[in-house]
């Protein structure tokens, strides 16, 4: 018997499931079922994958299918509705990272995320999705379920709860810690973001790129972006990559690729097991950021906990602009279309992409995020939310998409 509940809260929004605490409590012993399997235990049969398992959403490589259940009611053989327990070797952040990434690469749009609780919720084409990754004793256990929203092979769940004779499950202890309800959450702090700001933000987080950190207060979930906060350098290659084939979901061909984990690290401090080591090691594969592999050899560390400086905030973004090679560009060049008086601390490398970014006119990521200033402050750390206000517009003279657009229907070819 399939011990589950329908998982989760995060789905609300097109369903009547439970609450948050099903997710997290799905994973937890039943202190009403007797015996639990040993290491020596005889082996289980293998579990079948439900006929009507979207053959689109990605399946992680080192994972067992340990049970299937419809959550409608239909059968499990008939249903579009299903609820999967699967489980694996691996830490969470990697298998999160991995659900994460291969849904945007793919077209999915992340309706919402909590990192931190190892949740998320995506939808494409008339179908919604929600996965919740957990941490065991070896390994994780992670749930994916599936609801269609256009109707079809489904019925509307009628969620089995405790007290009902046919409830299997955990009963939430009445002593413990709330958990938050994640559907439906915004961002609670986009005012102090500054004014300019605030909608790059909001359309970013739209489109599902941005995360955020979850706080409890009075039982009720506050995301918060923390757009003042300093961004790491790790936030922001996720972010990069994120948003690109957010914006481009339709142009596969300007999509930045994930590395695999068999390729050899560009950084000696991002390894293969790394949960960002995707987007990193892809920036670093597609030549658009500083590394061993594009020749250069002062890059051998990455750094990804380090704040990110302004120069670099720039620097990684712009090639992705462009996409063609960065022109020369001088002190002195610098000096005479951005007028800023402190161009001789800017690194080199940082400084032609900084001239190509005035190519850009009124798109150019510099007035975007910082407005009109005399003064660049190149090793300054850059924030989340001119962070945001970077990524919100990706394209070169003319030729280009924002994330409002990307909202409105898509990148057109």
């Amino acid at each position: 018997m399939l011990c589950v509940l329908p998982l989760l809260s995060l789905l609300s929004s097109c369903s009547s499931l439970p609450t948050a605490n099903s997710l997290r409590d799905s994973f937890a012993a039943d202190p009403r079922l007797t015996g639990s399997p040993s290491p020596q235990a005889s082996p289980q049969p293998t579990v079948q994958l439900p006929p009507k398992f979207p053959a689109e959403i990605p399946k992680y490589p080192n994972a067992t299918l340990i049970a299937a259940q419809s959550t409608g009611q239909l059968p499990t053989e008939q249903s579009a509705d299903l609820a999967t327990r699967w489980t694996s070797s691996d830490d969470r952040d990697r298998v999160f990272s991995f659900y994460r990434d291969e849904l945007q690469q793919n077209g999915w749009t992340l309706d919402q995320q909590n990192v931190d609780q190892g949740q998320l919720v995506a939808s494409r084409q008339g179908l919604k999705i929600g996965i919740g990754v957990q941490s065991a004793q070896t390994g994780v256990n992670f749930s994916i379920e599936t609801k269609a929203t256009n109707g079809e092979g489904s019925q509307t769940p009628n969620p089995v709860k405790p007290g009902d004779p046919n409830f299997v499950g955990p009963v939430p202890s009445t002593n413990a810690a709330p958990t938050p309800d994640t559907s439906n959450t915004v961002f609670s702090d986009i005012d102090k973001a500054p004014q300019e700001l605030r909608s790059y933000i909001k359309d970013l987080a739209q489109l599902g790129v941005l995360t955020a950190q979850t706080q409890t207060k009075s039982n009720n979930s506050q995301s918060l972006f923390d757009p003042n906060k300093n961004i790491t350098r790790r936030i922001y290659a996720r972010w990069l990559v994120a948003a690109n084939n957010q914006i481009y979901r339709d142009r596969p061909a300007r999509q930045i690729r994930l590395a695999v984990e068999t390729g050899q690290p560009a950084f000696r401090d991002v390894t293969a097991k790394d949960p960002d080591f995707g987007a990193i090691q892809g920036l670093a594969e597609a030549g658009l950021i500083p590394s061993s592999l594009s020749g250069d050899s002062s890059a051998a560390l990455f750094r990804p906990n380090a704040p990110l400086s302004r120069e670099d905030l720039i620097l990684w973004k712009i090639p992705v602009d462009t996409r063609q090679a960065l022109p020369n560009a001088t002190i002195e060049s610098v000096k005479q279309t951005w007028g800023f008086q402190d161009a001789d601390r800017i690194d080199p490398k940082a400084l032609r992409a900084v001239y190509a970014d005035f190519q850009n006119g009124d798109q150019a990521n510099i007035r975007r995020t910082f407005g009109y200033t005399t003064l660049f402050q190149p090793k300054r750390p850059s924030t989340r939310a001119e962070a945001a206000a970077v990524l919100w517009y990706f394209g070169f003279q003319g030729d280009g998409i924002s994330a409002q657009q990307a909202l409105k229907g898509g990148a057109k070819p």
